[in-house]
């Protein structure tokens, strides 16, 4: 807290609003301090008292250099230079000047600070779902491209055709843009440090994850089709299991990455109708493509048995379980 009143006035306001006010900085003091000792002194200290204009901006460069992100209030003209210099500064809409507003990079309309913590809540939580969907994009086209090389180099029959991949990405399309969209807020959104300003959304810790993950379910559905293939399945029936199998490791993937830190009960419990509404027509559509014969004659398959669908199932199950595993070990590389 930053204010032009006696440091008496500041430390009441202070508790009322429950900022600490162990120790206050008064202007004199600032006047007789170095750049680099207020600094020091202001990661320490949370409120400041009988400042002038010129001070609120030092405080503020003092405040950066020493790696902070600012985020600067006001609403008069002399709080304009330290709303500019600020990361964000932050105008009042109703009885900030223009001269304020026209400095800052937010105004919040109601004057309201609790608007403030909303509007951080919610750019937290839409960096981390764009996060979410880069990680699960890149993640689930490996199995993907996997699969289309694999029967090239092994001399093996097709298994994706054009119409299996259109299939695909009527699934992966809407999860990307409308189910990690509705995706709600980490549970530990609001208590992590600002980012640094140098983080990329896309990290290297997120490719390397994303990678591992597309890795896991090529490995698992490319051993489904080697051995589905070995023991003498025919070639339409081999084709069926092997998407299926695609299919559930792709939603296996979309559990996975519903959350960066929480387990897999913690993000079941995260109430998403996007989610269950495209696994919903997803399940209808494939069903449909495997069980009746004028569909299953447009993907090539062939009928699928109980004791096939169990092993996609146990498969896709089995994935799940290993990459919540490895997420635990992987949790802080992918929030850093």
């Amino acid at each position: 807290m930053i204010t032009g009143d006696y440091p008496a006035t500041a430390v009441a306001i202070a508790r009322q609003a429950g900022v600490s006010a162990d120790a206050i900085v008064t202007g004199d003091e600032i006047e007789a301090m170095s750049d680099s000792e207020l600094s020091r002194r202001a990661l320490a200290v949370s409120v400041f008292a009988r400042i002038m204009p010129a001070q609120k901006l030092r405080i503020v460069r003092a405040l950066k250099a020493g790696g902070a992100v600012v985020a600067m209030t006001g609403d008069g003209v002399n709080d304009a230079p330290s709303l500019k210099a600020a990361d964000i500064g932050i105008a009042m809409g109703g009885r900030g000047t223009d001269v304020a507003r026209e400095a800052s990079s937010l105004v919040l309309l109601d004057d309201d600070f609790g608007s403030i913590v909303k509007t951080i809540h919610l750019g937290r939580r839409i960096y981390d779902n764009l996060r979410k969907a880069m990680g699960f994009i890149l993640a689930v086209h490996i199995p993907i491209a996997g699969l289309a090389l694999l029967p090239l180099v092994t001399g093996m029959p097709l298994i994706l055709s054009p119409i299996h991949i259109a299939f695909l990405e009527m699934v992966i399309d809407p999860v990307c843009s409308i189910v990690f969209e509705a995706e709600k807020a980490e549970k530990d959104s609001m208590r992590r440090p600002p980012r640094s300003a140098t983080s990329r959304l896309f990290s290297s810790g997120l490719v390397v994850w994303s990678l591992l993950q597309g890795a896991l379910v090529l490995g698992v559905v490319a051993g489904i089709y080697l051995v589905a293939a070995a023991r003498g399945m025919p070639e339409r029936e081999v084709r069926a299991l092997t998407f299926v199998s695609l299919v559930l490791g792709n939603f296996a993937l979309v559990l996975v990455n519903r959350s960066l830190d929480s387990s897999l009960r913690g993000a079941l419990r995260l109430d998403n109708h996007a989610l269950w509404w495209v696994s919903a027509a997803a399940a209808i559509v494939l069903g449909v493509a495997v069980t009746w014969a004028p569909a299953r004659d447009l993907f090539r398959f062939g009928p699928l048995h109980a004791d096939d669908l169990a092993v996609s199932l146990v498969a896709a199950v089995a994935l799940v379980f290993v990459l919540e595993t490895l997420k635990r070990f992987w949790h802080q590389r992918l929030v850093a």
